[in-house]
């Protein structure tokens, strides 16, 4: 085959995109740091899934067309640093394709080029050892290849083996990686995608139907964890069943019966799936949850647990991944439903937060829009556009308040044209916090930029979390199960309970110079467990003062911030 025409690349780019979907969460398993939050893979299928729905849609095919599709699908829907750095290779590939009606070996090879050169200008401070280093030497062999070879299977196929012969090089370009014994994630997305790709130009045959509907997560339900202590166990049977039905099962069948959970217990996970609802709860009255699932239809695969007795908590593997997930599905929602714009104004702040009490916080200190969102719901391009639109100001600050959210909201910032943006790259929560109590008014917004950027340097963030699998980081030998302390300069402490964990991170936060304390008591926590370890904190550090606030964010026990 020695040149592509359009329907060939968009059959190929659905096959991909594909590819990436099925083995998204793989992808996530190769996070570095073992928290539950791994969500490249995720990031990345959203991305690429926005793309291929687009393409998918095109209704007269020309290679105008598929790229136009490919390239402002991609960038509308890019999520995380992975996702965006993926939106940036398609944008550059395309931009080099869409000029032609057939694309040839010596087209790819200037389409490969500007892929690579594009990805590589849209990050600040490019890393090697990770997505870009895997796409810049496919890049380069590309072209070495294509002097020679015209055949474009044979160069992709050759190509995606030198794409993985760099994949496999990435710990030896980012000690982190080989500390942790995994390769680049990103790297791996990106070779699954075109992995799909090829096997699609190979004439392998590929389901090329998509799913239109809203993008979901889908996640393990049979996954455990070592518990944190069984002090911690308010209900002491982990409760697992499925309701199959006659019919499917409608939205408030499945609503109501995750309400009447919410009465009995928690760590509630209720997922429809056509005729048949998986639950799992955490409750003291295993027979009420098995009663209410009855009246909507036949049980099966009946599981209980007593953690108390096993001192060990079965949960539902990122039970509060799933949780987030179904928050930024109601916050894309909401978007969907076009609510009215706010009033005009000057200045208007967006901000990003997962937890009904993170957001009240935000709001509280003047955030105009709070975009659900944070580790593992990383907020899309557009979403932040929306609601960019929404506040109607002729100046908007975005507070990303993650590091992986940072990369998407510049993309919105060079996209929207109508509103000065101006992106505080906020990594964490308690950044996020104080660049909005640093913003003063009366003064210009260049100055306000100046101001909260400084600002954050005047803050320490931890976050405490549990491990999802054995490794080793930062010199820690880490198990499946145990609480992790992270902070800004990494994994600072690891320990098997709660709070003497968390004692210890801020212990390891704190210097002579530290005056305050903030704890954000995240969902999972009890507010007397988070009353007790303020209590330990002023016992440990008595010179400090202790607030307490309730966060409600998943995944993280505890926020903390030392200033």
């Amino acid at each position: 085959m020695e040149s592509l025409n359009a329907d060939v690349l968009r059959k190929c780019f659905i096959a991909g995109a594909k590819n990436l979907e099925a083995n998204k969460e793989y992808i996530n398993e190769l996070n570095v740091f073992p928290v539950p939050d791994g969500d490249t893979g995720t990031n990345m299928t959203m991305t690429i899934m926005s793309a291929a729905r687009a393409v998918d849609a095109v209704e007269e095919v020309s290679m105008a067309s598929v790229c136009k599709a490919i390239s402002g699908g991609s960038l509308r829907g890019a999520r995380g640093n992975s996702g965006v750095i993926l939106s940036q290779l398609l944008r550059g590939f395309c931009k080099v394709a869409g000029e032609y009606d057939r694309l040839d070996a010596d087209v790819l090879s200037e389409a490969f080029q500007r892929a690579s050169e594009t990805a590589y200008k849209a990050v600040m401070k490019p890393k090697e050892g990770t997505i870009l280093t895997v796409a810049r030497g496919m890049s380069e062999k590309y072209v070495e290849l294509a002097a020679s070879e015209k055949d474009i299977v044979e160069l992709l196929r050759l190509t995606v083996e030198e794409g993985d012969r760099v994949l496999d090089s990435t710990p030896e370009l980012l000690p982190v990686l080989k500390e942790a014994g995994v390769v680049d994630s990103g790297g791996q997305g990106l070779m699954t995608f075109l992995k799909g790709v090829l096997a699609a130009l190979q004439g392998k045959e590929v389901d090329l139907r998509l799913d239109t509907s809203a993008p979901s997560a889908n996640y393990s339900l049979n996954t455990e964890r070592r518990p944190i202590s069984t002090d911690d166990i308010k209900f002491g049977y982990c409760t697992e069943f499925i309701v199959e039905g006659s019919r499917e099962f409608t939205d408030e069948e499945v609503s109501g019966l995750s309400s009447y959970l919410e009465s009995i217990g928690d760590s509630i996970v209720c997922v429809a799936d056509g005729e048949i609802i998986k639950v799992h709860v955490h409750t003291n009255h295993p027979g009420l949850a098995f009663e209410r699932g009855l009246e909507l239809g036949a049980l099966s695969r009946m599981k209980v647990d007593n953690m108390r007795e096993e001192h060990e908590e079965k949960l539902i593997k990122d039970a509060s991944k799933i949780a987030a997930m179904n928050q930024l599905k109601k916050a894309s929602e909401k978007l969907d439903q076009k609510p009215v714009k706010q009033e005009h104004k000057e200045f208007a702040f967006v901000t990003v937060c997962a937890g009904e009490g993170l957001a009240e916080i935000f709001t509280g200190l003047g955030a105009s829009y709070v975009i659900e969102g944070g580790q593992t719901m990383n907020p899309s391009t557009e979403d932040i556009l929306n609601a960019v639109e929404l506040v109607n100001a002729d100046n908007v600050f975005i507070l990303p308040n993650n590091k992986n959210i940072i990369l998407a909201a510049e993309q919105a910032a060079k996209i929207y044209k109508d509103v000065n943006i101006f992106v505080i790259p906020t990594k964490t929560i308690p950044q996020g916090i104080t660049a909005l109590i640093n913003y003063c008014d009366g003064i210009d917004a260049e100055e306000n930029v100046r101001a909260m950027t400084e600002s954050l340097q005047t803050v320490s963030s931890g976050q405490v979390t549990y491990a999802v699998r054995h490794t080793q980081v930062d010199g820690k030998e880490i198990n499946e199960g145990d609480i992790m302390g992270i902070g800004d300069r990494g994994i600072l402490a690891v320990g098997q309970i709660l709070n003497e964990t968390a004692l210890d991170l801020i212990k390891e936060m704190s210097d002579e110079d530290s005056e305050l304390v903030t704890i954000y008591r995240g969902k999972d926590v009890k507010a007397e467990d988070a009353e007790l370890l303020c209590e330990d904190i002023r016992k440990a550090l008595p010179s400090v003062e202790v607030e307490l606030q309730y966060g409600g964010q998943p995944v993280y026990y505890y926020i903390v911030s030392v200033e």
